[in-house]
């Protein structure tokens, strides 16, 4: 995590927990020449409008007074969408019996990602069930070789 991020996770995670809305990522990019400072949050029932506005509003003052980056950038903050990423052991105990993408540092049966419905979770393994043409497999992913996942919308 890149200083930034860690001064704007200090400065927005108290404003969430005040709201009783969930930080879920934070990020600190630079697309073409301009800087982005990208703060995801949700809540069980979803973020609206007003929640992403609130948020802002408040990180943004907070940001202001403190001035932690010296240049420029846009601050934006909303829901991290039907592909939310699955960071924390919560994100995945939440996630279980639904449909994820997981991509490993290192192959797992010849594979390095996997897409199937996230059978289990327990701190150390995620149990994942994919489909291989007509039959179903489970696969154990050592949870410490989980490169990013995250959940996984389908279309059927």
């Amino acid at each position: 995590m890149s200083k930034v991020t860690e001064v704007v996770e200090g400065l927005a995670a108290p404003i969430c927990q005040e709201l009783e809305i969930e930080l879920v990522e934070i990020e600190y990019v630079k697309e073409g020449k301009s800087w982005f400072l990208r703060v995801y949050i949700d809540k069980d029932n979803g973020v609206d409008i007003e929640d992403c506005g609130l948020v802002s509003e408040r990180l943004s003052e907070k940001l202001d007074e403190i001035d932690p980056i010296p240049h420029n950038y846009f601050l934006e903050v909303s829901s991290p969408g039907a592909e939310r990423p699955l960071k924390k052991h919560k994100d995945f105990e939440r996630a279980i019996g639904k449909n994820v993408f997981i991509k490993t540092y290192e192959p797992i049966d010849g594979e390095k990602s996997f897409e199937g419905t996230l059978l289990e979770f327990d701190g150390q393994i995620v149990k994942v069930e994919i489909k291989i043409k007509t039959r179903k497999k489970t696969i154990d992913i050592p949870y410490e070789k989980v490169a990013n996942a995250r959940l996984a919308v389908t279309f059927s």
